[in-house]
């Protein structure tokens, strides 16, 4: 990268869209597909409409009450605490405001009749946040006071974290039209980033990544070259060991090698994650190929040989980080909510750069499988870590205090570290924006839901279309045109790389079988036309790369976009220590799970854990296994649970 470019500048400007077409999340200027806005998509039912309606009462309702009540809220709303720079959370407490605000924003937007509430909601928050800024733009509640300087301790203060979370508020506050007041104020923390780290000053950069997607975005908001340049010098800067050495290492950081040097990500996979979305952002803005390559040749790695079968990243509780290539162990699964949100904004960004179908696979299993299994059903809590076996039954959480207990226990009320749930909540409010892409020629539908989309094609012809399905449940995905433009267009569905049989069904047309990747349907659509799309998901097994020793000589279940598992109230009192299945027999259907034979054997009971025999088979228990969806577990009360399954020989 150089220090300045001139992209925003020179970059053409598309046709003009529908007017609350710009409510989404990432708006690059260029890339193979454009994303479509809010008010281009909406999720009208099923699996994530239900978790939509959730999201946008409980689940944000519940954050603001635990945030009032721990007193991270009144840092900026309470008059007498204004200034004080004591805050009274940790470090990073106002980031968390700030995802709240970022998810109210999006709420306002997607919600039919619940603007004014939101917005109204923003407004306050904002003009708190607006008291305690500095005139000169600076705004944290913990630091800039006695004996906390501004700046001094980059490797962990997160300062620049917050004021990252800060700008994308902002951003989603004013594409919503939520507040355009804490875009204001959003941009003088930025106009201070850019003088304190720009040129002459400052020559640093954060321990916590976050900075960099936030200042690509503002900078493709307000057209402020400035913003963008900041973020390049900030990326360019990474990896050059200016952060003090942590105890883990300094991957930690991501500042043991330049981004372009590195081969896999590593170290912290929630900052790992997040520095990479800050250059994708970069890279695509600046035109800078070999930077976009070297990050998406990461990210593919990364998927290929540290991440679990559900979408998870992160197998280390120390650190929260990466463990070495096929280091997945399942009782050790650290698997942050974060880290899931993290890298279902990379896979998005990935896929409107390069249009590889792959990147929306990547983002529909960790949608699936830790997005959708962190948030308690009724939205009042959640898993920090997502661990893929429970070996001892969940222990119930405490209600009226955040827990230390970040794995090994039920989805908790709040963490002492809570910054999964709001992190959930922005995703969730702004989720509609994750479904579909337009480019000059057509739409394409990435992700599957209930939805009425309607957009622009890039030659300015209006398109829309209605989804319905009962995905993931049934695998038929019926799309009906409901306004057609006249003239050609191509509709393009994504058929998932598990997809092996998919059948699609044009308008008048036969059935043909379409292979994994994408299916595209060419044609002068008229009204009311439909294309049709079965997907196999019946269930079925899936093996580990034997080189991941932790489950080598098991098997996992998955349906469709869904890992299953074996839950310990399904077993009718088996322990799921003992369990083996019979990978060789059917694996059947039942309800939105499996069934398949299997036996439980009793332990050695040797006084040992090592013995020079086999037991002896015939002492087995054989019955049924019961595998239910592994989104759906732990929400029945106290339980054990494993994803990878020990095979019988």
């Amino acid at each position: 990268m150089t220090e300045s470019t001139d992209s925003l500048a020179d970059t053409d400007t598309a046709p003009a869209l529908p007017d609350t077409a710009g409510a989404r999340p990432v708006a690059p200027t260029r890339g193979a597909l454009r994303p479509l806005g809010l008010g281009e998509v909406r999720i009208t039912g099923g699996f994530w409409h239900r978790r939509q309606q959730v999201n946008g009462g409980p689940t944000i309702e519940h954050c603001r009450t635990w945030m009032d009540r721990l007193g991270w809220t009144s840092d900026f709303t309470d008059p007498a605490r204004r200034g004080a720079r004591d805050g009274r959370g940790l470090q990073f407490a106002d980031s968390e405001v700030y995802k709240l605000l970022e998810a109210m924003s999006w709420e306002s937007g997607r919600s039919v009749g619940g603007a004014h509430r939101w917005r109204a909601a923003v407004a306050e928050l904002s003009e708190g946040v607006a008291a305690v800024q500095s005139p000169d733009g600076y705004v944290h509640t913990g630091y800039g006071g006695p004996g906390r300087p501004r700046y001094s301790d980059l490797g962990f203060g997160h300062e620049l974290y917050c004021a990252g979370h800060l700008l994308q508020a902002g951003v989603a506050a004013a594409r919503t039209g939520a507040d355009s007041g804490l875009l204001e104020t959003a941009r003088r923390a930025a106009d201070h980033v850019c003088e304190a780290f720009g040129p002459g000053g400052i020559h640093g950069v954060c321990g916590h990544p976050e900075i960099e997607p936030a200042l690509v975005e503002l900078a493709r908001l307000t057209r402020e070259q400035r913003y963008l340049d900041q973020a390049v010098r900030f990326l360019d800067r990474r990896g050059h060991r200016t952060l003090p050495e942590h105890a883990v290492d300094r991957a930690y950081f991501q500042d043991d090698v330049p981004i372009r040097g590195a081969r896999v990500l590593r170290g912290h996979a929630v900052r790992a994650l997040y520095l990479s979305c800050g250059a994708v952002d970069a890279a695509v803005e600046t035109g800078d190929e070999e930077l976009l390559e070297a990050v998406a040749a990461q990210y593919d790695r990364t998927l290929d040989r540290r991440t679990y079968i559900t979408g998870g990243m992160g197998s280390h509780y120390a650190g929260e980080a990466f463990g070495d290539d096929f280091v997945l162990p399942a009782d050790r699964a650290y698997s942050e909510t974060c880290a899931g949100v993290a890298s279902a904004m990379l896979a998005w960004r990935l896929l409107l750069a390069t249009g590889e179908p792959r990147y929306a696979d990547a983002l529909e299993r960790v949608l699936y499988n830790v997005v959708a299994a962190s948030v308690a059903d009724d939205g009042r809590s959640f898993f920090y870590a997502n661990t893929l076996h429970q070996r001892v039954p969940t222990e119930p959480a405490v209600a009226d205090r955040a827990t230390r207990r970040f794995g090994g226990g039920p989805r908790a009320p709040w963490f002492e570290v809570s910054c999964c749930l709001p992190n959930a909540a922005r995703l969730l409010a702004s989720l509609g924006a994750y479904l579909a892409t337009a480019d000059h020629g057509g739409l394409q539908l990435h992700q599957y839901a209930d939805a009425e989309v309607r957009t622009r094609l890039g030659d300015g012809r209006p398109v829309g279309v209605a989804v319905s399905t009962r995905y993931p449940d049934t695998g038929t995905v019926a799309v009906r045109v409901t306004e057609a433009p006249g003239g050609p267009w191509s509709l393009t569905l994504r058929v998932p790389h598990w997809a092996e049989g998919a059948v699609l069904a044009e308008p008048g047309g036969p059935r043909r079988p379409v292979a994994p990747g994408t299916a595209v349907v060419h044609r002068a659509f008229e009204e009311g036309d439909e294309v049709r799309l079965e997907l196999p998901v019946h269930p079925r097994w899936t093996f580990p790369d034997p080189r991941i020793d932790a489950v080598r000589g098991c098997a996992a279940a998955e349906r469709g976009p869904v890992v299953l598992c074996a839950e310990s109230p399904d077993q009718g009192g088996g322990d799921l220590e003992d369990v083996r299945v019979d990978t060789g027999a059917e694996l059947k259907y039942a309800g939105d799970g499996a069934e398949v034979d299997g036996r439980f054997e009793p332990p050695l009971d040797n006084g040992r854990p090592y013995t020079s025999r086999e037991p002896a088979r015939e002492e087995a228990d054989t019955r049924t296994v019961r595998l239910v969806p592994y989104h759906r577990w732990a929400r029945r009360g106290p339980s054990t649970m494993r994803v990878w399954l020990p095979r019988l020989d």
